[in-house]
C-alpha cells in the first residue's frame, strides 16, 4: 500500500469519527429531534419546575408527544408558566394532568400528561388546569429529619 492510499484511509476514518461525535452531541442535547411536525402550543402553571429546561421532553404513557417551548415566570400569579409544543398527531381531554417527573434517580426532568375522561379536548392556546410541581429532594430531606427531630424530642 503506497502512502497516499494510507493517508486516505486515515483521513476517511478520522471524518466517519468526527461524524459519530456530532450525531452523539446532537442525541444528547436533544437537538436531532426538535422539530416535530405540526404542532399545538398548551400552556401549563407550577408552582416549582425544578430543573425543567426548554426543549426538555413532554411525554404522554412513555411517548414523546411534545417538547418545552419556553419558560417563564408570571408576576400577578408567582408561577411559572410553561409552553408545550405539542404535536399535532395527539389530542388531549380537558382535564388532562400534567405533572413533572424525572428520569431516573438523576436524570432530566420532563413534563408527563396523564389524560382524563372528558369528551372535549384542549385546544390550541389553552391552559392545563390540573398540575402537580416537581419534587424538590431538598425539602423532602428536610422534612424528614424535621420530622425525626421533633418524634425525638417529644419521647423526653
Amino acid at each position: 500500500m503506497n502512502r497516499t492510499v494510507l493517508d486516505l484511509w486515515v483521513g476517511l476514518f478520522v471524518a466517519m469519527g468526527l461524524a459519530a461525535i456530532l450525531f452523539l452531541a446532537l442525541k444528547v442535547g436533544n437537538l436531532s429531534s426538535a422539530h416535530l411536525s405540526d404542532t399545538y402550543v398548551l400552556q401549563a402553571k407550577f408552582d416549582n419546575i425544578g430543573g425543567l429546561k426548554v426543549r426538555g421532553p413532554v411525554k404522554s404513557a412513555g411517548v414523546l408527544v411534545g417538547r418545552i417551548a419556553d419558560i417563564r415566570f408570571d408576576p400577578a400569579s408567582y408561577e411559572a408558566v410553561v409552553t408545550l409544543n405539542v404535536d399535532g398527531r395527539y389530542r388531549f381531554p380537558k382535564d388532562t394532568f400534567a405533572s413533572i417527573y424525572t428520569a431516573g434517580l438523576l436524570g432530566e426532568q420532563y413534563i408527563g400528561l396523564d389524560v382524563g375522561g372528558d369528551e372535549k379536548m384542549l385546544q390550541a392556546g389553552e391552559t392545563i388546569a390540573k398540575t402537580q410541581s416537581a419534587v424538590v429532594l431538598e425539602k423532602l430531606i428536610s422534612q424528614f429529619l424535621f420530622n425525626k427531630a421533633s418524634e425525638g424530642q417529644g419521647s423526653k
